[in-house]
């Protein structure tokens, strides 16, 4: 069964991003290529069908940017753009919201996942709108400060239950699903 995922690197005071925006290091284990870092990337590199981000996310290349994940990325947006492909991906700019977003990367994934991937302004609007089945967390050992939060407010407390914990060199991956209420 396909899911509806978060999937961030933060750092471990809760941010996807330094002051100035910087990685601080954030992304280090995606590039490892090591041991249960390796196994997690070849993991979604097989199960997402569909990607969603936000334009700040997506940044200000015209024409898309390279990635590994040749699959539709929907990046959601104010500016209406015309779709275009690079190095086997497609991204398709969504300036109807997250419902729309999500309507037309469940379509395009068919049966494999929806990964949820940035930034934090959208990952906040999935969480608040109940929209996610699980999150995964890649938490790197650092502290930035400051900078980009994943989290913000919530209406209320969300309960998660733990999927899956693994250590790699540079970062521990937590797996939550959401509680049923």
């Amino acid at each position: 069964m396909s899911r509806v995922f978060l999937d961030l690197a933060l750092s471990l005071d809760g941010y996807i991003a330094g002051p100035d925006g910087q990685d601080g290091g954030l992304h280090d284990w995606y590039f490892a290529e090591t041991g249960a870092a390796e196994e997690i990337k070849q993991e979604l590199l097989g199960d997402i069908g569909a990607m969603i981000l936000g334009h700040t996310a997506f940044g200000s290349a015209p024409d898309g940017f390279d990635t590994e994940y040749k699959v539709p990325h929907f990046i959601l947006t104010h500016t209406p753009l015309p779709s275009v492909e690079r190095g086997g991906a497609t991204f398709i700019f969504v300036t109807d919201g997250i419902l729309s977003a999500l309507a037309q990367a469940k379509l395009a994934a068919a049966e494999r996942d929806v990964c949820v991937a940035g930034g934090a302004e959208v990952a906040q609007q999935f969480l608040r709108a109940g929209l996610l089945d699980e999150l995964q967390l890649h938490v790197v050992p650092v502290l930035l400060g400051s900078g980009l939060p994943l989290f913000g407010p919530l209406d209320q407390p969300v309960a998660l239950e733990r999927v899956r914990v693994i250590q790699s060199a540079h970062a521990t991956h937590f797996t939550y699903r959401f509680q049923q209420t």
